[in-house]
């Protein structure tokens, strides 16, 4: 291969339920693999949705935006194929015969899934409690906020804005997150 190639976005199906653990797996094997310049981003979209509660309350929960899919951007190799479509909870690539078929530029967009070009799998969390931060995408976009905690590992961060006039914490992905 003379030139070198761009990851591209593909929808990988799985079970229902199960997309966090694929999520995870796939991460992981990446990282044992050294694979990282292959499959460069794994993602579950998801939203913040307020619901209220029985009593009264409101509560931010985060809700799954494709429901049994997750999205990966990698280079098709006959490894990362095998990698992919052998995790468990993996039923199959979107395409036709579980063919990988790339996402276009216009529908990655449409789904407001093109994120910074940091690297999911294997970059490091630059955000500690006490940064103030501006949400970027979801229910609370433009929202500006402190962070009280970061997990690392789930690549997700509690920060506390204002909601409804009032503080409130949120949990928040990573990628969802700009520090200001």
């Amino acid at each position: 291969m003379s030139e070198v190639q761009e990851p591209k976005w593909y929808v990988v199906h799985t079970y229902s339920g199960h997309e966090n653990k694929v999520k995870a797996t796939i991460e992981k094997a990446v990282v044992t693999r050294g694979m990282e310049n292959i499959i460069t981003q794994v993602i579950v979209p998801t939203e913040d949705v307020v619901e209220t509660t029985s009593t009264g309350k409101e509560k931010v929960r985060q809700r799954k935006v494709y429901p049994s899919y997750v999205l990966i951007k990698m280079i098709i190799t006959d490894e990362s194929w095998y990698v992919v479509r052998n995790t468990k909870g993996v039923t199959g690539f979107v395409g036709p015969g579980s063919k990988p078929v790339p996402l276009s530029e216009a529908e990655v967009a449409a789904m407001g899934i093109e994120l910074p070009e940091n690297n999911i799998v294997s970059g490091d969390v630059d955000l500690e409690p006490g940064d103030v931060v501006k949400i970027i995408r979801g229910s609370f976009a433009d929202s500006v906020g402190t962070v009280e905690e970061v997990n690392k590992e789930k690549r997700e961060a509690k920060i506390l804005t204002e909601i409804f006039g009032r503080k409130s914490p949120v949990t928040i992905g990573i990628e969802s997150i700009e520090k200001l």
